[in-house]
């Protein structure tokens, strides 16, 4: 597994970025960058299973089956990924999990003089580097519209 990682200086304070980022409707909003549908079903308390979940062209459900595995509120996040979610069937084993399987994907803020930076670490298979190295920045880019 590979780590990438990523930030972006957002003018606004650390409470604000951590609740724009986590609210369902602007949730929706900047990670659409990954997929125009995307939403989540869960909770974001330490120890809650959370489904990140988008809709194919086809119209099927899918997404990742994941655990939050910390939340310290306006500071950190940490989401451990478990498995997949075809249709409403969740797959946690098996060779389509398994090279991912575990991945952490944590989110840090920091606050100075009114500017929060978020940072993003995400482990992730070497297959999908460059997809993320183009979508992360552009869904930092949506939440820091949305924060400022």
């Amino acid at each position: 597994m590979k780590k990438l990682n990523y930030s972006i200086a957002i003018h606004a304070k650390a409470d604000k970025v951590f609740e724009i980022m986590l609210s369902k409707p602007t949730y929706e909003q900047w990670t659409a960058a990954f997929n125009p549908s995307s939403t989540f079903e869960g909770g974001w308390n330490k120890g809650d299973k959370i489904y990140f979940i988008g809709f194919g062209e086809d119209g099927k459900k899918g997404g990742m089956v994941s655990r939050i595995a910390e939340n310290i509120p306006n500071q950190f996040l940490s989401i451990e990924h478990l498995g997949m979610l075809d249709g409403a069937t969740e797959i946690t084993e098996g060779p389509m999990v398994e090279s991912w399987k575990g991945a952490l994907e944590n989110y840090s803020f920091s606050e100075a003089n009114g500017v929060t930076t978020v940072s993003v670490e995400t482990d992730t298979s070497e297959d999908y580097a460059d997809y993320f190295n183009e979508t992360w920045p552009r869904a930092l880019g949506i939440l820091k519209g949305l924060c400022e």
